[in-house]
């Protein structure tokens, strides 16, 4: 088994070995959600240019499976609990191209990133304002959200902060980043959770 498999291996374990990192407990329905869902993306980030930013990553997915998926990129998994950044380090300390920051998207510095991953992260016009600051004129977003998102409101959304629906592969979605930051953006933390723009 190559090394790169069994750390896949061993933090997909993790998950269900630590208390409160997944509400998920059936391990084919977690290979599925975390690592096989995330991995959908796989082609889609190896094209663009840039760091990759995950946001709000939690368990590490879609992160953790991309970094490995895609040595030459460079991953920052980004998550607001502490608790969760600390699950992820020993793995992620395992990749040369990956690293933990504890933060709150808000809070970290507009238009850094070529790729920006939002899964399981917030309601999806709520996910566009968390993650389309972060990515710099010409990136892209990859958003997961269900058949039932509505698409008119997170084009919307996307439309105010300079980003526009590229792509719609099976609930994959792809925001491009067509113009700066508006001013205003990202408002304060918290904001766009109490006041959504969609």
């Amino acid at each position: 088994m190559r090394s790169e498999d069994d750390l896949l291996e061993r933090w997909l374990a993790a998950t269900f070995e630590t208390p409160g990192i997944t509400a998920i407990r059936d391990p084919h329905t977690a290979r599925g959600f975390l690592l096989e869902d995330a991995l959908r993306a796989e082609h889609y980030v190896a094209k663009e240019h840039g760091p990759v930013v995950d946001v709000g990553s939690g368990t590490g997915s879609p992160g953790l499976p991309l970094a490995v998926a895609i040595s030459g990129k460079r991953f920052v998994l980004l998550d607001a609990e502490r608790r969760k950044c600390d699950f992820l380090r020993p793995f992620v300390g395992e990749l040369d191209n990956a690293e933990v920051v504890w933060g709150r998207a808000e809070e970290q510095p507009p238009d850094e990133y070529g790729v920006a991953l939002a899964k399981a992260l917030a309601r999806p016009p709520v996910a566009v304002e968390l993650t389309l600051p972060l990515v710099r004129e010409g990136g892209a977003v990859l958003l997961w959200c269900g058949e039932s998102a509505d698409r008119r409101k997170i084009g919307h959304v996307a439309a105010l902060l300079a980003g526009e629906l590229e792509n719609d592969d099976r609930g994959l979605l792809v925001l491009r980043k067509i113009g700066p930051t508006p001013a205003g953006f990202p408002r304060r933390p918290g904001m766009a959770r109490k006041r959504p723009l969609g």
